[in-house]
C-alpha cells in the first residue's frame, strides 16, 4: 500500500504531517469515529490451514494457539497473533477522551488509522500551555496509540508541541518517559490508565521548568557539534571528530537547522542554546529525516526510530545543562 494512513482527522491548522481531512471543533466522539477511519471492529477467527495430499483438495486442519484478527468492514487480514492477545477497539481510543473533553477540558486534535488499520491513535490538547522567552510556546498534548499487531503496546504519552514549528517531543526526565504502558496480555482499562496518567500529567510544571533552564543555557560551538554527534553519530560526548563522519547527511542537516534554517531556530529561546540544539533534532526527525512518505515518517517520529532519537537527543540536552 502506498500510504500508510488509511484514513484521519484533524481540527485547527494542518498538522505537521500535511495530512487529513479538516473537522470544525469541538465534534462528538461519534463524528470523529466516522471522519477519523475508525468506524470498525477487530473480529477474530480461528487459524485453520490446509494440509496438500496426492490426489485430493488436502484436509483442513486447525492451530487452536493462535487467532486471525481482521476488519469487520473489509474484511482485510490485520495479524495472526496468541489467543492470549487482548484487543484494544479503534472506538475504544476514541471513548478514552470522552469525559476528558467533556468535563477536564481536552479537545481532541487528531485522530486515525495508519497502516490499514494495525495501528491507530488519537491526539487531544490538555489545556497546558507555557511560553518561552521571545514568545517560543509550549503547548501540551495527551496521545493514546495502540497496535492490533503486536507492534506497540496500548500507550498513553504526555507530549508537548512547540507551536512555532510543530516540533513533537515526549515527556521524559531522568531517562525516563512518563507514557503509560499496556501490553496486550493485558486487559486495557481505561479508568487504571487515567490514574496511572494523573501522576504523569502532573509531571508538566517539571518538565518544563527543565525546557526553560535548556532555553537559558547558552552553547558553544564545540559543544553544539559534540551534541549532534553523540545524539545522531553515536560518538562519545567530547570525543575528537573523526575523520570520517557516519551519518554526514543528517548531521550537516541538523547543523543547518539549528543554525538559522529551522522554524522558531532565530527565536531568543533556541539561538545559541540547548533548547535550540534539541529542536533542531525534533524538527529534522518531525519534518526533514528521510522517509518513504510522510505518512511513514511520522509513524517514526512518534513510534518509531524517530521517538528513539528525539529521546537521545532530551537525555543529552539535559545533561549539557545539568
Amino acid at each position: 500500500m502506498a500510504h500508510q494512513i488509511e484514513q484521519m482527522a484533524y481540527v485547527g491548522a494542518t498538522p505537521w504531517h500535511g495530512l487529513g481531512s479538516q473537522l470544525t471543533q469541538k465534534q462528538p466522539i461519534e463524528v470523529w469515529q466516522r471522519e477519523a477511519g475508525m468506524d470498525w471492529k477487530i473480529q477474530e477467527s480461528p487459524v485453520h490451514f490446509k494440509a496438500d495430499a496426492i490426489g485430493h483438495l488436502g484436509s483442513i486442519h486447525s492451530f487452536p494457539e493462535q487467532k486471525v484478527l481482521y476488519r469487520s468492514d473489509t474484511k482485510a487480514p490485520l495479524s495472526v497473533v496468541s489467543q492470549r492477545y487482548h484487543t484494544v477497539q479503534p472506538r475504544e481510543v476514541l471513548e478514552f477522551y470522552r469525559d476528558l473533553t467533556e468535563v477536564s477540558g481536552y479537545e481532541l486534535e487528531t485522530a486515525g488509522v495508519l497502516k490499514g488499520g494495525r495501528k491507530f491513535w488519537a491526539l487531544a490538547r490538555t489545556g497546558q500551555d507555557v511560553v518561552l522567552k521571545g514568545n517560543d510556546q509550549v503547548t501540551g498534548y495527551l496521545l493514546l496509540a495502540t497496535s492490533c499487531d503486536g507492534t506497540l503496546a496500548t500507550t498513553a504519552t504526555p507530549t508537548t508541541v512547540r507551536v512555532v514549528c510543530n516540533n513533537t517531543l515526549t515527556i521524559a526526565l531522568e531517562g525516563n518517559s512518563r507514557a503509560i504502558k499496556v501490553p496486550h496480555n493485558t486487559r486495557f482499562d481505561p479508568k487504571t490508565v487515567k490514574k496511572q496518567l494523573g501522576i504523569a500529567v502532573s509531571g508538566w510544571d517539571e518538565f518544563m521548568y527543565r525546557m526553560r533552564h535548556l532555553a537559558e543555557r547558552k552553547v558553544q560551538w564545540p559543544e553544539a557539534m559534540s551534541f549532534f554527534l553523540s545524539v545522531l553519530c553515536d560518538t562519545p560526548a567530547n570525543s575528537p571528530i573523526p575523520e570520517v563522519l557516519p551519518n554526514e547527511r543528517a548531521l550537516r542537516k541538523v547543523q543547518s537547522l539549528y543554525e538559522g534554517q529551522g522554524r522558531g531556530s532565530t527565536l531568543q529561546s533556541a539561538k545559541g542554546t540547548a533548547w535550540g540544539l534539541l529542536n533542531a533534532v525534533t524538527e529534522y526527525v518531525d519534518h526533514e529525516r528521510r522517509a518513504r512518505s510522510s505518512e511513514y515518517r511520522m509513524d517514526s517520529a512518534w513510534f518509531g526510530q524517530g521517538a528513539v532519537i528525539k529521546q537521545r537527543a532530551l537525555d543529552a540536552a539535559l545533561r549539557l545543562a545539568a
